[in-house]
């Protein structure tokens, strides 16, 4: 088996600091990181939150009641677990509701399709019977002539997205979710369908959020579950015309999100805060298990293991469970990452370091850390006691979080990266599959033993990322 230069890289370094002494961390905070590293391995509460959270309230739609309901829930949870300073900050929202969607292909030969609407899509005003026109890409919608789609439906199908553990396979085909709708409505297109965005090839559509444009999504879109859009393509490539039927009575109404705010308050520096982040809401298909309930009870279950290490850290754990993450808004005020930055104020220079959980419940393979950090002493101790639990140090520096911590990050926070396996994660997505059977406990409780420990070698230290960055090349 051939192994990649990246891989062999980041195995060399792995084994390298495992073998360096750790100086800014003293043997004693390595050994009460390995404590609690293992204790939360045998014993948390991240399988007891997430079922609670999918069970108790299903699907959490930003703005909708079950978000709400969820997040209320979800703060007297902290309490009751021992979190400080819990409350919830709402800010407003452009909600969503799907309601009733379907798709058919029409004429001498009819057969129904599986279709989900695309996020924050509006409604078809009735029935859209049209003909489609397909595209191998968003660049070539772009380039269609202007009024060459004038009463038919845009579809691209860019094929199928490339399974990867790193899940670098997702971006290159969620930008034509984004810019879609607007591209073909620029064409005179009445209507967008696309190829679902997932590694799966199971009849159930990957919903998503599109873009707005000048305050609206300017078109009705759905993404095609995979087998048919493949069927799709086929008919087209057999040279049929093939009309489509779509109907959606989707559509938006003004409403608040939330970001549930918890914290284990710093013994002597509380000032000085780690954000451990993940959202609140889901897609409305399945029951958010891993998209991301499973990233709350992660980040819960970290820091309630490190409050029952029977030592508080020095700075403050602060987990938040940011609310709206899933959908773009007309405006930056309906972003739980966006309004949680504005809400801190000048505090946000007192943010140590901040670091997501958004990509499953399956286990951790690699730590990223900030720019500068990568051969420091505080580096070497980390390795020490992820190591053994499966988690290796990678080269490449973290720079954006996710897009809860990417406002942060864009302050100029210094964000980590504790990359988990998202080998199927792009399976379930998005989609109705995506619910409590998938999670595997022991891959989940791996997850909470990874972010445990080095959130307490963090935040009972005094490095300083901010200190290890890079100096900006001359000019």
């Amino acid at each position: 088996m051939r192994l990649s230069v990246r891989l062999l890289a980041a195995s060399a370094l792995a084994l390298s600091l495992a073998a360096a002494p750790a100086m800014a961390q003293d043997a004693a905070a390595i050994e009460r990181a390995a404590t609690i590293r293992d204790a939360a391995m045998s014993r948390n509460i991240a399988l007891d939150y997430v079922t609670q959270l999918t069970t108790r309230f299903g699907a959490r739609p930003a703005g909708s009641k079950a978000e709400q309901d969820a997040s209320a829930w979800a703060a007297d949870y902290m309490r009751a677990q021992g979190f400080q300073n819990v409350r919830i900050e709402q800010f407003p929202l452009v909600g969503w509701e799907r309601g009733e969607e379907s798709a058919s292909i029409v004429g001498d030969h009819p057969q129904n399709l599986v279709v989900a609407a695309l996020g924050h899509s509006p409604g078809t005003n009735g029935v859209i019977e049209a003909e489609v026109v397909r595209f191998d890409s968003l660049e070539a919608l772009n380039a269609a002539p202007a009024g060459s789609l004038a009463g038919k439906i845009a579809y691209v199908d860019a094929g199928q997205m490339v399974r990867m553990q790193d899940g670098a396979g997702y971006g290159p085909l969620t930008r034509i979710r984004g810019a879609g709708p607007a591209a073909a409505a620029a064409k005179g297109a009445v209507a967008f369908i696309m190829r679902s965005v997932g590694s799966d090839d199971h009849r159930m559509p990957h919903t998503g959020t599109t873009r707005y444009v000048e305050g609206r999504v300017p078109l009705p879109g759905f993404a095609l579950s995979a087998p048919d859009a493949s069927q799709v393509s086929r008919l087209i490539a057999m040279g049929q015309t093939v009309r489509l039927r779509l109907s959606s009575t989707a559509h938006t109404y003004e409403t608040v999100s939330q970001n549930v705010i918890g914290e284990i308050t710093g013994r002597s520096r509380p000032e000085e805060v780690i954000v451990l982040g993940s959202h609140m809401d889901s897609w409305d298909l399945g029951t958010g298990a891993i998209d991301d309930g499973a990233g709350g009870a992660i980040t819960l279950a970290a820091a309630k293991a490190i409050a029952e290490s029977g030592r508080r850290p020095a700075r403050t754990v602060r987990v938040v469970l940011y609310g709206s993450e899933e959908v773009a808004q007309p405006t930056d005020t309906g972003n739980g990452g966006g309004a949680y930055l504005r809400g801190i104020g000048t505090a946000v220079e007192k943010h140590i370091i901040a670091g997501e959980s958004d990509f499953g419940a399956d286990r951790v393979f690699a730590l990223g850390l900030p720019p500068g950090a990568q051969n420091s002493d505080f580096a070497r101790a980390a390795n020490r006691v992820l190591y053994p639990i499966g988690v290796l140090a990678s080269p490449q520096p973290e720079l954006h979080g996710g897009a809860d911590i990417g406002p942060l990050a864009g302050a100029g926070v210094p964000v980590f990266g504790l990359n988990q396996d998202g080998t199927r994660y792009f399976d379930l997505h998005h989609t109705a599959d995506d619910t409590l059977d998938k999670i595997d406990p022991k891959q989940l409780s791996q997850n909470v033993a990874a972010w445990a420990a080095l959130v307490w070698l963090i935040a009972d230290s005094d490095v300083d990322f901010r200190a290890m960055r890079p100096a900006a090349p001359a000019h």
